[in-house]
């Protein structure tokens, strides 16, 4: 198992409860892997989006991409603007 840090953004973190939050997932893992762990432990999550808007290490990355311990995850809900 390893630690992954995980940071949640605008409406993810009122649904998380939290803006940041350390979950525990085998790996190495993918970005989805992290997600599914997060929609465990934060019962609010799991009204995400099937694919959310993900970043790995403060860069976007796909729902495939490899993550290992001590990496870091940020879900970023949709903006809109004008």
């Amino acid at each position: 198992m390893g630690n992954v840090s995980v940071r949640f953004f605008a409406r993810y973190a009122e649904l998380a409860g939290c803006t940041w939050s350390a979950v525990n997932v085998d790996t190495p893992a993918t970005v989805a892997d992290v997600i599914a762990r997060v929609r465990e432990v934060f019962p609010g999550t799991k009204i995400l989006p099937p694919r959310p808007l993900a970043a790995l290490n403060q860069r976007q990355a796909r729902l495939d991409a490899l993550v290992n311990e001590g990496d870091e995850v940020a879900l970023l809900p949709p903006l809109a603007g004008g």
